[in-house]
């Protein structure tokens, strides 16, 4: 049994698709405590632009459609670079922004300020992974989802790969 996929419903699969990722994102975020880092954060970009470009193009002509699908797919080969940077940052085969640490003490009032303010900021590092599966980072799992979702648009875009 095979799915033969419209470009519609490709469109609408490429937005859940996207949606369950930054879903399982804020999951780490908020409800497991993994506080993101620069780079995490740079990295959910191109699923915000994904979203509402999938849907646009889930309803409008077929050949705009088609179009919408080609765009989806080079965003997401634009988040596969991140997340490959930023990997690569947390492997050590890169180097991080200057930036990427945490928190500034901007907004401090004196020096007592910035001291309680250092004492309550956790700093994040991008070159440290908070947690890894199977060897991966969630940077690296960006990469794998990134490439997939990239594939799939591209994919429904040509008219490939889904059955008869």
């Amino acid at each position: 049994m095979s799915i033969r996929l419209t470009m519609r419903q490709a469109a609408l699969a490429v937005v859940l698709g996207a949606a369950a990722t930054i879903g399982g994102a804020l999951v780490f975020e908020h409800v497991l405590g993994y506080v993101p880092c620069k780079l995490c954060l740079i990295q959910r970009n191109p699923y915000y632009i994904a979203m509402p470009l999938g849907l646009v193009a889930a309803f409008l002509p077929p050949h705009w459609t088609r179009a919408g699908l080609w765009l989806l797919a080079l965003v997401f080969l634009v988040s596969a670079g991140l997340g490959a940077y930023h990997s690569g940052v947390e492997w050590g085969f890169f180097a991080g922004p200057s930036d990427c640490g945490g928190g500034s003490g901007a907004g401090a009032g004196n020096v007592g300020d910035f001291l309680n303010q250092l004492q309550n900021t956790r700093v994040v590092s991008c070159s440290e992974a908070a947690w890894r599966f199977l060897g991966l980072s969630l940077a690296g799992w960006n990469v794998l989802i990134s490439l997939g979702l990239a594939a799939f648009a591209a994919m429904s875009a040509a008219g490939k790969g889904f059955g008869k």
